[in-house]
């Protein structure tokens, strides 16, 4: 039988260690800090790299080369959407049924909505959304319009399933844009339909 005082040590020691065992995790908790070291915007960061991972952002907004296998995405220029350089001739006609056509740099694409040319992602501040809020990057993605309010979204933008997402989600896919190296590439304006036959 235990004797009250040997009660109150065993309790005690419990309680030490549950306590003792958790205090490193509030303390990074009150610090912002996940579990594995990381800050809140770090875990921000990293969930926003993959997400533009999977949701395939840089088969369109990076341009691509070839490369020893084959074609591949510069990540030279990760991103940086069409090449300010590169001069597109009037697009081919796409006839049915062949709905689109896209450049050999994958950065653009000409169909019956004209001529679209993918944007520059990175936080370049002229070029790039460098002087964008998440707010404005939501308002984007949910309205399929430029800064929200502007121009339609244009194919091949999946603006319509990612308009989906959590905000959460949106905020990191924004962080993590703007965590990126700044890469000044004007892209031009799309090409209305006329224009581009």
């Amino acid at each position: 039988m235990r004797t009250p005082r040997a009660q109150s040590i065993r309790t005690a020691t419990l309680v030490a260690i549950i306590f003792g065992s958790l205090a490193p995790i509030a303390w990074a908790a009150a610090r912002g800090t996940t579990s594995r070291g990381e800050t809140a915007k770090e875990a921000q960061i990293a969930r926003g790299k993959y997400l533009v991972t999977i949701g395939g952002c840089n088969d369109c907004h990076t341009p691509w080369k070839m490369g020893e296998h084959g074609p591949e995405p510069d990540m030279s220029r990760m991103l940086s959407g069409h090449p300010e350089g590169l001069a597109m001739p009037p697009g081919p006609k796409a006839d049915m049924p062949w709905g689109a056509t896209a450049a050999a740099t994958m950065t653009a694409w000409s169909g019956p909505w004209g001529v679209s040319f993918t944007a520059n992602l990175t936080p370049d501040p002229e070029t790039g959304l460098g002087k964008w809020t998440a707010d404005t990057f939501i308002a984007t993605i949910r309205n399929g319009k430029h800064e929200g309010v502007g121009r339609p979204l244009l194919p091949p933008m999946p603006w319509p399933m990612y308009r989906n997402a959590s905000d959460e989600d949106l905020r990191a896919l924004f962080a993590y844009l703007q965590s990126i190296p700044a890469i000044k590439n004007r892209v031009p304006q799309p090409l209305e339909p006329l224009a581009a036959e």
